[in-house]
């Protein structure tokens, strides 16, 4: 059937002297965040051809990205429209709610749950985040930053161990957007964040907007922080919008994904990409959720460059 997603059927690879298996990776395309509002349409552009990307209209997504934790239930209609899905694009599963860098650990009950459904959905893709989300009990609603230091960085890359363990795959994490630094850190964020990948053969999962928002935010270079990731370290991109607050002191952004991607962010995008080649990028979406159609001119001008950068790397 046209468009349908087959999964790839050569042997899985091992990582690690755990012997976990790697599932085959997404491609190095451009896909969406899949909201509800979007099954339908989405669905609808699985039988088509991919268009064009000039061509935003008819251009399909290569892959899509959901928040597994909207998913924790046995059955109904979000399992029926993810089934039909999952039968047509490669999956990625994007979680927030595992709070890794929480004093106590992971959250278990959480891990549990995620374990059953990427059982039940074989994911291309499983990626958290460097942060943390609750503490003695108490949960909050939001991805909280951690210090860079060696004490913070053991105790995290433990519970990336326990994670990949009871998922018997490698996660990719996610490099935070920050609103402030600790004056303890004993080593910037791109250090940190492959030290993680040498000790648990994670990989990491690149959102270009947070380096706008960090970056800003902080006083840093964005140019410098996108250099300074490995590309080989890095399985999947993401872009979003900001929102941004006027204060005295200068612009505060703020990572709500509720908006288009801004121009300094496609900027640092084919900055990375010149360097590093195509990787499987999402336009990520999560407020304010516009029209289907606005969502897939966002992927096709992703689209577009990931193919320029193939042409640029291969010469």
């Amino acid at each position: 059937m046209p468009g349908t997603h087959r999964r790839n059927p050569q042997p899985d690879r091992l990582y690690g002297s755990a012997g976990v298996t790697i599932p085959f990776p997404l491609p190095p395309s451009s896909g969406i965040g899949l909201k509800p509002q979007h099954y339908a349409q989405a669905l609808d552009h699985a039988s088509a051809e991919n268009a064009p990307s000039r061509d935003a209209d008819l251009f399909r997504p290569g892959w899509v990205e959901v928040h597994p934790q909207n998913y924790f239930c046995e059955g109904g209609p979000p399992h029926r429209w993810l089934t039909a899905v999952r039968e047509h694009y490669p999956l990625s599963f994007h979680s927030v709610g595992l709070s890794l860098g929480s004093a106590e650990g992971l959250d278990q009950a959480e891990l549990l749950q995620l374990a059953v459904l990427c059982e039940r959905y074989q994911p291309d893709s499983v990626s958290d985040h460097l942060s943390w989300s609750g503490s003695a009990g108490n949960r909050y609603p939001d991805l909280l930053p951690l210090p860079y230091t060696r004490e913070c960085l053991d105790h995290f890359a433990a519970q990336v161990a326990r994670t990949q363990d009871t998922l018997k795959r490698p996660i990719l994490i996610e490099n935070p957007s920050r609103y402030l630094a600790f004056s303890g850190d004993e080593m910037d964020e791109a250090a940190f964040l492959h030290a993680l990948c040498e000790q648990t053969g994670c990989g990491l999962l690149f959102d270009i907007n947070n380096v706008e928002v960090s970056a800003t935010n902080l006083g840093l270079d964005p140019f410098a922080m996108v250099d300074a990731i490995d590309p080989a370290r890095v399985g999947e991109v993401h872009l979003a919008g900001h929102a941004v607050e006027n204060h005295e002191d200068g612009p505060l952004l703020i990572d709500d994904h509720g908006s288009p991607v801004t121009d300094l962010t496609w900027q640092l995008f084919e900055r990375f990409i010149e360097r590093a080649g195509p990787k499987p990028t999402l336009i990520e979406w999560d407020t304010d959720i516009p029209e289907y159609s606005v969502l897939i001119g966002e992927a096709a001008r992703a689209a577009n460059l990931l193919e320029a950068a193939s042409v640029t790397h291969a010469a």
